[in-house]
Formats: C-alpha cells, structure tokens, sequence
C-alpha cells in the first residue's frame, strides 16, 4: 500500500529530528543496516532461499529420538520380566 504524501513528510520529519537528536543511533542503524544487506547478499549467493534445518534443531530432533528408544527400551524390559514372573508363579 503506497504511503500519502502527508504521511512520508510526516516520516521524513521523524527521521531529520531523530538524525539531529542522536547521531549514534543513525551510525547503529546504518551498521545494522550494512549487516543485513550483506547477509542477505550471502543468503541470495548461496544458490537460493532455501535452508536447511539449524544445528539445534537436528540436535534436539536426536534427543528426543534418543529418548523414546531409551523409554521404549524400558517399557519392553519391564514388560518381559513382569511376563517372566507371571509364567514362573504359574
């Protein structure tokens, strides 16, 4: 949606003001801004926008994996020794 021209005077007002007020913070928005764009051109560079899924992400995909075996593995011990006793008291 396009901007009215009131409305980018009125930001541009904003802007001069804050460009006077406080220059440190125009030097760290502009650095921010640096940042952003040359991550976005490393992003764009590496042959689209598609990723893959984070390191955390797959580390905690593998614990929780590891987890279920583990308690899978503990229901089916408990299981066969309660199975075992049960046919030895017979």
């Amino acid at each position: 949606m396009a901007w009215s021209q009131d409305e980018e005077r009125m930001l541009a007002q904003i802007e001069r003001h804050l460009v006077d007020d406080d220059p440190r913070l125009v030097a760290r928005l502009e650095s921010f801004n640096e940042r952003v764009r040359r991550s976005e051109a490393k992003d764009g560079a590496d042959g689209g926008g598609r990723r893959g899924p984070r390191r955390s992400t797959i580390i905690i995909l593998i614990s929780w994996l590891l987890i279920a075996t583990l308690v899978a593995t503990l229901l089916i011990m408990v299981l066969q020794h309660e199975a075992a006793t049960l046919a030895a008291t017979l």
